[in-house]
């Protein structure tokens, strides 16, 4: 058999189940993910109160719900990031290498893995919209939808970026490393904490170029309609869309490079 013939649905379907099965069985992890951003929105928020002016005609906005979907963002990047740990587990137990020796096309394996840690974010960031009313937020299905759309795609580009960096690591702590130095300052620089608008001419060139931005800032055209964004709610789309393809593309090209070997 070659590896074309096994097709890519099924075995890309067996990896999504398997992450599906193996996060759940871990409870603590989901409680982690879900309850520590929620004591940072919670405490940040309140912390800052009533100091932001963003709402639209210039009047106040508690802190709390500006910061909401920043939050929303940081469940989404946690779950993507590390649920791609799985990698650098599956290696180490030889699993990933008896996949690779299986008549499965390697884009079966990224599809899997990714689509896996795609739903697992997507879904406890979805959770998340349950608090939506103690930030003022009140949705529509319509939006419902919307948002769904948008946390989909910020969770697929970044469970492929997560992927791309994971793939050639045999250490947990090397990609802890990278996280903490590479995509912790990405969602910093998001318009998560702050603003686009009232930054430093330097810092807003660079949150112009993160494309995390416009996850952020379309989450918050969605659960603020009035909200007045950088940005128009078509642009983010399109760089949301355009960064999931380049990031999974990374994925793929990255594991078609490297060839597992076992754990030492």
């Amino acid at each position: 058999m070659t590896p074309s013939s096994a097709g890519v649905i099924l075995p890309a379907f067996t990896l999504w189940w398997r992450e599906i099965v193996r996060f759940y069985r871990q409870p603590g992890r989901v409680v982690g993910v879900l309850a520590s951003p929620l004591v940072f929105w919670l405490v940040l928020g309140s912390g800052f109160g009533n100091s932001l002016r963003s709402a639209p005609g210039g009047t106040q906005q508690n802190y709390l719900d500006y910061f909401y979907p920043g939050t929303l963002i940081l469940i989404v990047l946690f779950t993507s990031i590390f649920t791609m740990m799985s990698v650098i587990d599956d290696r180490k137990e030889g699993f990933l290498l008896s996949v690779l020796v299986a008549p499965v096309p390697r884009t079966a394996i990224v599809l899997g893995k990714v689509l896996g840690g795609t739903t697992l974010a997507a879904v406890q960031g979805l959770i998340f919209l349950i608090f939506a009313p103690f930030a003022g937020v009140h949705l529509n299905p319509v939006q419902v939808l919307l948002v769904a759309v948008v946390v989909f795609l910020v969770s697929f580009s970044l469970t492929a970026l997560g992927f791309a960096i994971a793939w050639p690591m045999d250490s947990s702590q090397a990609f802890h490393g990278i996280v903490n130095l590479f995509l912790i300052p990405m969602w910093l620089l998001s318009g998560a904490l702050f603003q686009v608008n009232g930054a430093s001419g330097w810092i807003r060139a660079v949150m112009s170029l993160n494309p995390l931005t416009y996850g952020v800032e379309a989450l918050r055209w969605l659960l603020y309609p009035g909200h007045e964004g950088s940005f128009a709610l078509q642009k983010d789309m399109s760089t949301l869309i355009l960064f999931s393809l380049v990031m999974f593309g990374l994925a793929l090209l990255m594991a078609n490079r490297r060839t597992t070997k076992p754990a030492a």
